[in-house]
Protein backbone atom coordinates (compact mmCIF):
# COMPACT_ATOMS: atom_id res chain seq x y z
CA UNK A 1 0.00 0.00 0.00
CA UNK A 2 2.83 2.44 0.98
CA UNK A 3 6.82 1.83 0.41
CA UNK A 4 9.99 3.53 1.27
CA UNK A 5 13.57 2.53 0.21
CA UNK A 6 13.56 -0.72 2.06
CA UNK A 7 10.18 -1.28 3.27
CA UNK A 8 6.31 -2.15 2.16
CA UNK A 9 3.79 -1.04 4.68
CA UNK A 10 0.44 -3.07 3.50
CA UNK A 11 -2.01 -5.02 4.99
CA UNK A 12 -1.73 -7.51 7.34
CA UNK A 13 -1.98 -11.52 5.89
CA UNK A 14 -3.44 -14.31 7.50
CA UNK A 15 0.63 -15.87 7.27
CA UNK A 16 1.57 -12.98 9.33
CA UNK A 17 0.49 -14.45 12.65
CA UNK A 18 2.86 -16.09 13.37
CA UNK A 19 5.45 -13.22 12.86
CA UNK A 20 3.43 -11.14 14.90
CA UNK A 21 2.62 -13.23 18.43
CA UNK A 22 6.54 -13.95 18.17
CA UNK A 23 7.65 -9.94 18.51
CA UNK A 24 4.69 -9.32 20.14
CA UNK A 25 5.68 -12.18 22.87
CA UNK A 26 9.12 -10.61 23.48
CA UNK A 27 8.20 -8.88 27.20
CA UNK A 28 10.87 -6.02 26.04
CA UNK A 29 8.44 -5.47 23.47
CA UNK A 30 5.41 -5.80 25.20
CA UNK A 31 6.44 -3.73 28.02
CA UNK A 32 4.97 0.05 26.91
CA UNK A 33 2.44 -1.69 24.91
CA UNK A 34 -1.48 -2.70 26.01
CA UNK A 35 -0.75 -6.26 25.36
CA UNK A 36 0.89 -8.60 27.70
CA UNK A 37 3.75 -11.29 26.53
CA UNK A 38 3.03 -13.86 25.81
CA UNK A 39 1.14 -12.78 22.94
CA UNK A 40 -0.72 -16.81 21.70
CA UNK A 41 -0.87 -17.60 18.32
CA UNK A 42 -4.54 -17.46 18.20
CA UNK A 43 -5.00 -13.87 19.65
CA UNK A 44 -2.51 -12.94 16.43
CA UNK A 45 -4.74 -14.80 14.48
CA UNK A 46 -7.88 -12.93 15.09
CA UNK A 47 -6.28 -9.55 15.19
CA UNK A 48 -4.89 -10.31 11.57
CA UNK A 49 -8.24 -11.78 10.58
CA UNK A 50 -10.02 -8.30 11.94
CA UNK A 51 -7.79 -6.46 10.43
CA UNK A 52 -8.02 -7.56 6.86
CA UNK A 53 -12.03 -6.53 7.08
CA UNK A 54 -11.20 -2.93 7.62
CA UNK A 55 -10.30 -0.16 5.18
CA UNK A 56 -7.82 1.99 6.02
CA UNK A 57 -9.32 5.50 5.42
CA UNK A 58 -12.11 4.20 7.83
CA UNK A 59 -12.63 6.20 11.19
CA UNK A 60 -10.81 3.99 13.80
CA UNK A 61 -7.71 1.68 13.95
CA UNK A 62 -5.84 0.19 10.84
CA UNK A 63 -2.48 -1.27 11.51
CA UNK A 64 0.00 -1.14 8.41
CA UNK A 65 2.35 -4.57 8.59
CA UNK A 66 5.77 -3.45 8.02
CA UNK A 67 7.26 -5.76 5.22
CA UNK A 68 11.32 -6.05 4.65
CA UNK A 69 11.96 -8.96 2.10
CA UNK A 70 8.71 -10.00 2.31
CA UNK A 71 8.63 -10.79 6.14
CA UNK A 72 7.02 -9.09 9.23
CA UNK A 73 9.47 -7.05 10.95
CA UNK A 74 6.78 -4.87 12.95
CA UNK A 75 3.48 -2.64 12.41
CA UNK A 76 2.02 0.96 12.38
CA UNK A 77 -1.08 1.57 13.89
CA UNK A 78 -3.40 4.29 12.87
CA UNK A 79 -6.18 5.45 14.50
CA UNK A 80 -8.15 7.94 12.88
CA UNK A 81 -10.58 10.35 14.26
CA UNK A 82 -12.53 13.87 14.00
CA UNK A 83 -14.53 12.93 10.83
CA UNK A 84 -11.14 11.82 9.53
CA UNK A 85 -9.13 14.93 10.52
CA UNK A 86 -7.03 14.02 13.15
CA UNK A 87 -5.09 10.83 13.58
CA UNK A 88 -3.29 8.68 16.43
CA UNK A 89 -0.11 6.72 15.27
CA UNK A 90 1.75 3.46 17.26
CA UNK A 91 4.17 1.69 16.47
CA UNK A 92 6.25 -1.91 17.12
CA UNK A 93 9.38 -2.94 15.66
CA UNK A 94 10.81 -6.65 15.99
CA UNK A 95 13.08 -6.54 18.79
CA UNK A 96 16.08 -7.87 16.79
CA UNK A 97 15.80 -4.80 14.30
CA UNK A 98 15.24 -2.15 16.47
CA UNK A 99 17.87 0.61 16.07
CA UNK A 100 18.01 0.45 12.07
CA UNK A 101 16.29 3.38 11.37
CA UNK A 102 13.08 1.14 10.21
CA UNK A 103 10.62 2.67 12.50
CA UNK A 104 11.72 5.90 11.72
CA UNK A 105 11.21 5.37 7.87
CA UNK A 106 7.99 3.50 8.47
CA UNK A 107 6.55 6.09 10.43
CA UNK A 108 7.25 9.01 8.57
CA UNK A 109 6.28 7.11 5.14
CA UNK A 110 2.63 6.63 7.25
CA UNK A 111 2.46 10.32 8.87
CA UNK A 112 3.38 12.20 5.39
CA UNK A 113 1.27 10.25 3.59
CA UNK A 114 -1.72 10.90 6.35
CA UNK A 115 -0.61 15.09 6.15
CA UNK A 116 0.58 15.65 3.02
CA UNK A 117 -1.05 13.14 0.86
CA UNK A 118 -4.77 12.43 2.79
CA UNK A 119 -4.46 16.29 3.85
CA UNK A 120 -4.86 15.37 7.50
CA UNK A 121 -4.71 18.37 10.05
CA UNK A 122 -2.53 16.80 12.91
CA UNK A 123 -1.06 13.05 13.89
CA UNK A 124 -0.61 12.81 17.35
CA UNK A 125 1.13 9.62 19.61
CA UNK A 126 0.96 8.98 23.38
CA UNK A 127 4.15 7.46 24.89
CA UNK A 128 4.68 5.51 27.99
CA UNK A 129 6.74 8.14 29.87
CA UNK A 130 9.40 5.30 30.11
CA UNK A 131 9.88 4.58 26.27
CA UNK A 132 12.43 6.93 25.33
CA UNK A 133 13.03 5.34 22.25
CA UNK A 134 10.08 6.13 21.26
CA UNK A 135 10.25 9.44 22.11
CA UNK A 136 13.00 10.14 20.74
CA UNK A 137 11.87 8.99 17.31
CA UNK A 138 8.86 11.16 17.42
CA UNK A 139 11.16 14.17 18.14
CA UNK A 140 13.56 13.46 15.59
CA UNK A 141 10.53 12.96 13.19
CA UNK A 142 9.23 16.85 13.94
CA UNK A 143 6.87 15.77 16.35
CA UNK A 144 6.84 18.35 19.93
CA UNK A 145 5.54 17.00 23.13
CA UNK A 146 2.58 18.76 23.89
CA UNK A 147 1.93 17.17 27.30
CA UNK A 148 3.55 14.92 30.08
CA UNK A 149 1.27 13.79 32.33
CA UNK A 150 2.85 12.89 35.53
CA UNK A 151 1.75 8.97 36.95
CA UNK A 152 -1.54 9.32 34.81
CA UNK A 153 -2.42 6.10 34.36
CA UNK A 154 -2.23 2.30 35.83
CA UNK A 155 0.49 0.24 33.19
CA UNK A 156 1.31 -3.70 34.04
CA UNK A 157 1.44 -3.04 37.80
CA UNK A 158 2.69 0.55 37.79
CA UNK A 159 1.76 3.91 37.55
CA UNK A 160 3.61 5.61 35.14
CA UNK A 161 3.78 8.59 32.69
CA UNK A 162 2.30 9.65 29.30
CA UNK A 163 3.77 12.18 26.72
CA UNK A 164 1.67 13.36 24.18
CA UNK A 165 3.20 14.08 21.11
CA UNK A 166 2.48 15.93 17.97
CA UNK A 167 2.89 17.76 14.55
CA UNK A 168 0.11 19.63 12.22
CA UNK A 169 0.21 19.19 8.62
CA UNK A 170 1.45 22.89 8.36
CA UNK A 171 4.89 21.59 10.54
CA UNK A 172 5.20 19.10 8.39
CA UNK A 173 5.29 20.62 5.24
CA UNK A 174 8.32 22.66 6.91
CA UNK A 175 9.91 19.84 8.67
CA UNK A 176 12.40 17.32 6.88
CA UNK A 177 9.17 15.04 6.32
Amino acid sequence: MLTTDRLLLRRFRADDAPALAAYRSDPDVARYQSWDAPFPLAAAEAFVADLQRRDPRAEGWFQYAMDLDGHLIGDIGVNRHDEGRQAEIGFTLAPRLQGGGYASEAVRRVVGHLLAEEGLHRVHASVDGRNAASSRLLLRLGFRLEGHEIQSYWAKGEWTDDLRYAVLASEWSRSAA
